[in-house]
């Protein structure tokens, strides 16, 4: 393994996210980055599971 670049825009936050899940809604702390303006969750807020940090992955803005 190793280390190819580091990323110095790149911020992880902690969210409380919400999905909804059929007709269920849920919401729980999800593990995330800001880059280049976007929040791309790290993992899914419904199981955990990990996610690759790719911008086409971003959570869209309700802007």
């Amino acid at each position: 393994m190793k280390i190819l670049k580091i990323l110095d825009d790149a911020e992880l936050i902690l969210v409380d996210l919400e999905v909804n899940l059929g007709k269920e809604v849920r919401n729980a702390p999800t593990l995330c980055v800001r880059y280049k303006g976007k929040i791309i969750p790290l993992n899914t807020a419904h199981d955990g599971r990990p996610i690759l940090m790719r911008e086409e992955n971003a959570i869209p803005s309700e802007n």
